[in-house]
């Protein structure tokens, strides 16, 4: 088979389905994994697909999937002002944090004082509200910008954030649920996310009430990675006490 012909394949799967992995591909096309790696990081180059852990994701799939950054900024905008007001109260001077995308952690960046800390993130939005603090230094991960949600993701930023490690991490998610944790709407969110865990002390969910019972697309981690949920107070009662049951910390305000 002919390369380009490879290509074009290969993109053909990826938007049929989703996201293939590496193993996946090698076995259609009977070539080496290698090859296949090869292949996935220039169709990336050319645009026509995303990397992933161990495969490739759509493009098309994550503009689909993944809400924009404006409708997120004033969706339930009250109940996350109180959760980012809430969450402040968990930083300490001298703090070591991170940040993901989501406009809760938008309205922590605008809301928290002066202090000095040192803030990771991935969200252009975070960076730039903190840049006027002098006393907060701020360090982004960098790689490919997701325009929807003005965050850095795909393997570069996952890269980034292994070489770190933080006090605490603050993020947000698109579902939870008791039996499955933790969910996001595509694989590069999910990937990023769970980065994040993995290099944090201590993990701070922010979530509204709505985004209890939610199964979205991927999952990122299971609840037994929680720490801290903070979340409004219209969380039902029998959800809280199962949560603090697993030995969760859940904050309703």
């Amino acid at each position: 088979m002919l390369v380009a012909v490879r290509y074009e394949k290969i993109v053909s799967l990826v938007n049929q389905r989703g996201s293939v992995r590496v193993s996946e591909l090698s076995e259609i096309f009977q070539v080496t994994e290698e090859t296949i790696r090869r292949d996935l990081d220039r169709l990336e180059q050319a645009g026509r697909l995303t990397r992933s852990h161990g495969g490739a994701v759509s493009i098309k799939d994550e503009q689909q999937t993944e809400t924009p950054y404006s409708e997120r900024e004033i969706a339930n905008a009250e109940e996350k002002k109180r959760i980012a007001q809430a969450a402040i109260q968990r930083i300490s001077p001298n703090d070591q944090i991170l940040l993901d995308a989501s406009s809760t952690a938008w309205y922590m960046a605008a809301e928290v004082p002066d202090l000095p800390l040192t803030v990771l993130t991935n969200s252009i939005k975070v960076a730039t509200e903190l840049s006027s603090k002098e006393r907060i230094e701020v360090i982004s991960t960098g790689g490919r910008l997701s325009q929807r949600s003005l965050s850095f993701v795909g393997p570069l930023a996952e890269r980034s954030l292994d070489t770190y490690h933080v006090d605490k991490v603050f993020l947000s998610c698109k579902g939870v649920r008791l039996d499955r944790g933790i969910s996001e709407s595509n694989e590069l969110q999910a990937r990023i996310k769970e980065r994040m865990i993995g290099i944090a002390d201590e993990v701070i969910l922010l979530v509204d009430s709505s985004k209890f019972g939610v199964q979205s697309f991927t999952h990122v981690a299971g609840l037994s990675e929680v720490d801290t949920i903070i979340t409004d107070r219209r969380i039902d009662k029998g959800t809280v006490q199962q949560l603090q049951e697993r030995g969760i910390t859940v904050i309703a305000v």
